[in-house]
């Protein structure tokens, strides 16, 4: 009897447990697709303007050693806009302002878009697709003319962060060399700049997986053009291109 008794308790188990296993794998297969989607690269081409290599995160973190450092300036009354010049001079002068150099070299290629010519430029971008190298949100318009809101350009180094640190006393054409330089612009959703607006490294960060290639971005804009920091945007620079590791 006692046999019996043990036969039937295991018949009963063993059921239970093949089906809570069951129940389990189910439910893991369904997780999946989720959790796959989750950790799915971006579109082709996204953030790759944040990239960096070791031997530029090396370069940054010695630019940053040799950065002038000197007392956290307050925000001064003096800044103007106007004084690093027009917005988007064609400085480079390939016929196209320097917003539509940005666009067009920042937009997914892959996704659908639209340029035209207009006057002597060759690539006036009207739409596509482009994905805010800060937060990795993509953004894709279908009139850039209308919703330009939506995708804007931002300074890497702010320019009244620049002013701060010693653009104020540089010549008229250096502040509209520095406001037109391509390594110091990306495209990004507006939301994003508006939040960033002029900062400096000490005061706002993208978002923990473009905080390496902001980092030497950043960097490499001070070292570039002999502006100073101060050592809290020091620490804070140090701290992200740590992430680097």
């Amino acid at each position: 009897m006692a046999t019996t008794t043990r036969g039937r308790h295991g018949g009963g188990v063993l059921p239970w447990v093949v089906t809570a296993l069951l129940v389990l794998a189910l439910a893991a297969a369904f997780a999946w697709p989720a959790i796959s989607d989750a950790l799915a690269p971006p579109p082709a081409g996204a953030n790759t303007l944040l990239a960096a290599a070791p031997e530029e995160v090396a370069r940054a973190r010695k630019d940053l050693d040799g950065l002038a450092v000197v007392p956290r300036p307050p925000f001064d009354p003096g800044y103007s806009r106007a004084a690093f010049g027009d917005a988007w001079t064609d400085t480079d002068r390939n016929g196209c302002n320097q917003r539509d150099d940005v666009l067009l070299r920042d937009l997914v290629a892959s996704r659908p878009h639209r340029v035209q010519r207009q006057g002597s430029c060759d690539h006036d971008v009207l739409a596509g697709t482009w994905v805010d190298p800060y937060t990795g949100g993509e953004i894709t318009l279908t009139d850039t003319k209308a919703q330009s809101e939506e995708v804007q350009i931002d300074h890497i180094v702010a320019l009244s962060v620049a002013w701060r640190y010693g653009a104020a006393e540089w010549t008229d054409a250096r502040r509209l060399a520095f406001a037109n330089d391509l390594g110091n612009l990306l495209a990004v959703g507006g939301g994003t700049n508006k939040d960033k607006a002029g900062s400096d490294a000490a005061r706002w960060r993208p978002a923990p997986a473009a905080q390496c290639g902001f980092a030497v971005r950043y960097v490499t804009v001070k070292s570039r053009y002999a502006l100073a920091t101060d050592l809290s945007e020091k620490r804070a620079l140090a701290a992200m291109l740590g992430t680097c590791d």
